[in-house]
């Protein structure tokens, strides 16, 4: 595969995130660990026939520490982010947590054969004022705790930490994705016992939009993305993620939840700006992986 290909195929993630809001919005009232257990669950029975398809013998012979790993990966970020938000629902709380494509940029650097330059950080920081101009302008609940936003941060940390980490494990097979989502439905099981109450969809509309999660933004797109991670252009991936809050936003306005505004086009500009220069740069760049 190209490194060209898996670019466009870690993107297609981004596009799926872009109606997680949308789609969570309508799984209301279902709690979110119940959600985790439901749309994890669903996402990684999928990974498991895809799996079967390819041969169960792909997961054989894995460290139990890269089990461990993404288990935690995925858990630790949602967990942070839904706790996150319920102690302080705040604009400020989106805008700590939409710190992850920025950590990505600038992480990637450390990686084997990649190259940071001056137009990655200036793209992901052109970017990330466009994903703060979407993210400031929805609004929510004034100020927010300091442990809100800390825990904003550490979860921007935490997706950013997984996301560059699994270009590490390049030789790893994305079906062991399949373990991670089952993992995390595992894990968000008792904690969902253990602290919020059962509550189900109230009509179809609420089923098919637990359906639509586990089947693209909490299902297919974190295989997808592992593949941009690990063979992708991993700088150019973390600045186009930017993307997400603006596609989101326009996701709700088509669905009339939010109103149209100029901020979406000022924000669309800037993120897509942000992309191009990281784009060009990386197509400038000489490195092992070029052409990989």
């Amino acid at each position: 595969m190209t490194r060209g290909k898996a670019t466009l195929i870690g993107f297609t993630a981004i596009l799926m995130w872009s109606v997680l809001a949308l789609l969570t919005i309508g799984s209301a009232p279902v709690p979110p660990f119940l959600l985790n257990v439901l749309t994890f669950g669903l996402g990684g029975s999928l990974g498991l026939i895809w799996t079967l398809r390819n041969g169960l013998s792909r997961l054989s012979g894995i460290s139990w520490k890269v089990y461990a790993f993404g288990i935690l990966g995925l858990f630790g970020y949602h967990a942070l982010y839904f706790t996150a938000f319920r102690v302080a629902p705040s604009a400020e709380t989106g805008l700590m947590a939409y710190l992850w494509p920025l950590f990505i940029v600038l992480f990637s650097g450390l990686l084997p054969g990649e190259r940071l330059l001056p137009q990655h950080v200036i793209g992901a920081l052109v970017a990330f004022a466009g994903a703060a101009l979407i993210v400031l302008a929805r609004g929510g609940e004034a100020g927010g705790s300091v442990l809100g936003l800390f825990l904003g941060f550490l979860c921007a940390l935490t997706w950013a930490g997984y996301s560059v980490l699994s270009r590490r494990m390049g030789e790893v097979p994305t079906e062991v994705v399949t373990v991670f989502c089952l993992g995390t439905a595992a894990l968000s099981l008792p904690v969902h016992l253990a602290v919020e109450p059962t509550v189900w969809p109230v009509d179809l509309r609420g089923w098919l939009s637990v359906l639509a999660l586990g089947l693209g933004p909490v299902g297919a797109a974190f295989f997808t993305w592992d593949i941009g991670m690990k063979k992708g252009d991993i700088q150019v991936l973390g600045v186009a993620s930017y993307a997400a809050p603006v596609l989101s936003t326009l996701a709700l306005v088509l669905a009339g939840i939010t109103a149209p505004s100029w901020t979406i086009l000022a924000a669309a500009i800037l993120i897509a700006g942000g992309a191009a220069l990281a784009a060009r740069a990386s197509a400038r760049k000489v490195t092992p992986a070029s052409g990989a």
